[in-house]
């Protein structure tokens, strides 16, 4: 089971960026499907954008496509979110998490782990 640390959060005004890490720690990174999800007060968690194993492949949400690029570099057991043209609304607690899934899933239960979280704040 890999282990999951975010970083890169932050307060950030509307329409500017932010790129988002996720360090996994352990051998088997790549054997992961690797997801972002993120949680706003009040609202459930949702899935953001997904990426395969080889990072061939991505999924987005249909609202934020063009907006949001997920990428992954298996050499540094490191997944990136790079989030552009930012909105209040994209405000929320930001996980990374992995899957042993064979394909890019977008359910949050066929994730096993999962970071501790990273806040983004869109001030308007």
């Amino acid at each position: 089971q890999v282990q999951l640390v975010e970083s890169g959060g932050g307060l950030v005004q509307a329409g500017g960026s932010l790129r988002l890490s996720c360090a996994a720690s352990g051998r088997s990174f790549s054997t992961y499907v690797m997801g972002w999800f993120r949680q706003a007060p009040g609202k459930e968690r949702e899935f953001v954008t997904g990426i395969d194993r080889s990072g061939s492949s991505t999924n987005h949400a249909n609202s934020l496509k063009g907006r949001f690029t997920i990428s992954r570099d298996n050499a540094k057991n490191t997944v990136y979110l790079q989030m552009n043209s930012l909105k209040p609304e994209d405000t929320a607690v930001y996980y990374c998490a992995g899957s042993r899934s064979v394909v890019i899933t977008t359910n949050a239960g066929l994730y096993s782990a999962w970071g501790q979280g990273t806040q983004v704040t869109v001030s308007s």
